[in-house]
């Protein structure tokens, strides 16, 4: 259900003001002193923080050029040589928009919207505490949320990374902190949202953010810092204590990718998308019709579909079709992932790329070429846009379920017996044989079981925005026969330099402007 996006579309409100020596009021504008008086103003001080989705730099197009191209699942060869360049660790304009400074401006505007909440609101008046209290546990969630993608994407051992916790105004300098600071502050603010927030919500509020998504997301945190049996605790809550009776597995893989079965069983946390508002939406601050939907198609579409500036590394083909499943053919998983050249026999049926046949494959700009079908439309129509209506998972189950695997691997007193269980709930979705049966290593020993998880994750998870996390988490960027393991499967890892790529530069304006901020190391 999108029911969360009839709140969302008044949200263009002016939250907050600046004052000059003239002092001269915009009639137009509601200013922060007139603002923040009950609690419609507090519902819609915590809308605009979800507005934040469907900005360009984050959810809706540019972070899944950090996450997903970035990583060795996906490249760019878009003919915009400087945007290909930032997927391929060639960074000669810190302050370039689009692969960088976008997407570090809308987390920290995204981190501003909440702080409005948290300081204002706790003054507000209300009749019921417990609204009140929900209200505040979603902006201390999705300001958790985005300084874990400051974390993943910026963090360092460097003081490179503001912490920003009150409304910030024109002229501040925020003290840098590292990486390790910004960790504790997400934690905090998801121990908050944890005590404040349901475990699930009626009708009308369906995809807001819940108690267990803040508890898959601090075990999100904690993963990256190897806090194991620590988001071991968090993730038992959704597995084996009071938030599993709310989660389990959809029988249908594709169904996580429609806009057909969207909020379903599987669902942890999901973005709410639209195609309610189509040209002219605007894609700015305060703009009446906002573009509600997900652009990330749009971007990663096959040639004649899409601009095509994001595509698939062919190895993740190859490692599906390395096994059969129960019956003999292939992982279902690959034919909902991604348009290849043996689609169509593969799969009996999987003949169509968007409005074009097998024919196309003949084309020179598609030979040999992998291309990204998940968050696709291909499914429903023959064409994809700016508009897709498609709701992003941003947490799912299956992920939670793999995350607890990889806790209780890494844990001395764990069972691996456990975690091997767990994988195989995953791949029995996908009518895959239990882990045993070909990779019985795995089985018997810690150490070989995490590593086939590296390749269980991306099965499952693949082009999701997982995989960058997933290879910091995994140190796989901390030494060169790391790197070199990765440019066997993306070459683009050969201009990998240890010490310095596994986070991005901070923007160079926001150093120059703020003398309490370091860039970080070796940039």
């Amino acid at each position: 259900m999108k029911k969360l996006l009839i709140y969302i579309f008044s949200i263009g409100l002016l939250l907050s003001s600046c004052e000059d020596a003239v002092d001269v009021s915009n009639p137009n504008n509601i200013e922060v002193r007139n603002f923040w008086q009950n609690e419609a103003d507090a519902e819609s001080g915590v809308n605009a923080i979800y507005n934040m989705f469907y900005k360009p730099g984050t959810y809706s197009r540019w972070i899944w050029f950090r996450f997903d191209l970035a990583s060795d699942e996906g490249f760019s060869s878009s003919p915009w040589i400087e945007l290909a360049d930032w997927t391929r660790f060639i960074y000669n304009n810190y302050n370039f928009w689009e692969g960088n400074g976008w997407t570090y401006r809308d987390c920290y505007e995204a981190i501003f919207r909440a702080n409005q909440v948290l300081h204002y609101v706790p003054d507000i008046e209300f009749e019921d505490q417990q609204k009140k209290d929900r209200l505040l546990g979603q902006a201390y969630f999705l300001r958790a949320l985005y300084y874990y993608n400051l974390a993943i994407l910026w963090g360092s051992e460097n003081n490179s990374l503001s912490i920003v916790s009150e409304p910030s105004k024109p002229g501040d300098s925020p003290e840098g902190h590292p990486v390790s600071d910004v960790w504790a502050q997400a934690e905090n603010d998801l121990e908050n949202a944890i005590a404040m927030l349901p475990p699930q919500w009626d009708d009308s509020n369906v995809g807001r953010a819940t108690k267990g998504a803040a508890y898959a997301l601090r075990a999100k945190c904690r993963m990256q810092q190897h806090k194991w049996d620590e988001a071991l605790q968090d993730l038992e809550w959704l597995v084996d204590g009071e938030g599993a009776q709310y989660y389990d597995l959809v029988a249908n893989f594709k169904d996580n990718f429609t806009h057909y079965n969207e909020n379903n069983v599987e669902s942890v946390f999901e973005i709410q998308y639209s195609d309610v508002h189509k040209a002219p939406a605007g894609d700015g601050d305060f703009d009446i019709d906002p573009n509600l939907g997900l652009n990330r198609g749009q971007f990663f579409a096959p040639p004649g579909i899409g601009w095509t500036d994001g595509e698939v590394r062919p190895w993740i083909v190859d490692e599906f079709r390395s096994e059969l499943n129960l019956d003999g053919g292939y992982d279902i998983r690959l034919r909902e992932s991604v348009f290849y050249e043996q689609m169509a026999d593969d799969f009996p049926g999987n003949d169509r790329i968007y409005r074009f046949g097998m024919e196309v494959w003949n084309q020179d700009n598609y030979q040999g070429r992998v291309f990204v079908r998940k968050y696709g439309t291909d499914y429903y129509r023959d064409f994809d846009d700016y508009h897709s209506p498609v709701n992003v998972r941003l947490i799912r189950y299956a992920d939670v379920l793999l995350m607890y695997a990889e806790c209780i691997a890494n844990l001395p007193a764990g069972n691996l017996d456990d975690a091997v269980a767990m994988v195989d709930r995953v791949r029995a979705r996908a009518n895959m044989p239990n882990l045993e049966v070909n990779y019985p290593e795995a089985t018997q020993n810690n150490e070989a079981f995490l590593e086939r998880l590296q390749i269980e994750r991306s099965l499952e998870l693949c082009l999701e925005g997982h995989r960058w996390a997933d290879l910091r988490r995994w140190g796989l960027m901390e030494n060169q026969d790391g790197v070199n393991e990765l440019a066997q499967r993306d070459p683009d890892f050969n201009n990998f330099v240890v010490g310095r790529h596994h986070c991005l530069p901070i923007p160079s304006s926001e150093v120059n402007n703020n003398e309490n901020l370091e860039q970080n190391p070796n940039y």
